[in-house]
């Protein structure tokens, strides 16, 4: 009998049979569900720790410790859509674009409507030259969740790389409608506009 089943039966010697146990999270379980819920339940909230962990690391800078942490939410939950895409964003910050890449699919795979893990295959796509590639993904990112405006940012961003300046710019202005705050969006159509010899509105 292995830890986790002498662990159970202990609990359950203490039950009289047909009796409800209380657990913390207030749910009512009966004494013959407990076997079944609470290794369960446990795996659920070890992998969520291990993934809250990993977004500490990683918003601290240390992008490996995160990693090992998503790695581990995986490890023990393997269709944990957020630990796959948080991985692919500590990746992508140590500019492993292939390894982000192929999270974020993994991600999407489980999770088809996570409209950030589209934006990611986007960005890494596009870091890895395939710009046509990168517009996709913005595209269906932007389907899923149209206020996003960095999507549109970004897909501008690939619309210069292929030098379509003018599609570019409008990507820009759609990111600046939603935001006016961004000014990157500024920059990005200055540098647009410049590259189709408006050099009075790249002023602007």
């Amino acid at each position: 009998m292995n830890k986790r089943t002498s662990f159970i039966g202990a609990i359950l010697s203490l039950i009289p049979l047909g009796q409800p146990l209380l657990i913390k999270t207030s749910v009512v379980l009966s004494s013959a569900s407990v076997i079944l819920s609470v290794p369960k339940k446990a795996f659920a909230d070890s992998a969520a720790l291990y993934l809250e962990r990993g977004i500490e690391k990683r918003k601290s800078g240390d992008y490996y410790g995160a990693i090992s942490d998503y790695t581990k939410a995986i490890e023990i939950n393997p269709i944990y859509a957020d630990a796959y895409h948080n991985r692919g964003v500590a990746k992508e910050w140590l500019k492993d674009y292939k390894g982000a890449l192929k999270d974020y699919e993994q991600a999407l795979s489980i999770d088809p409507d996570e409209y950030l893990s589209w934006q990611g295959v986007g960005v890494t796509k596009r870091k890895l030259g395939d710009f046509y590639g990168a517009i996709s993904a913005y595209n269906k990112s932007i389907e899923i969740n149209p206020s996003n405006g960095d999507a549109y940012n970004n897909r501008g961003n690939a619309k210069y790389d292929l030098k379509d300046y003018y599609g570019a710019i409008s990507d820009y202005t759609k990111a600046i409608e939603i935001d006016p705050t961004k000014a990157k969006s500024y920059n990005n159509r200055g540098i647009s506009k410049n590259g189709l010899k408006d050099y009075y509105g790249a002023i602007s």
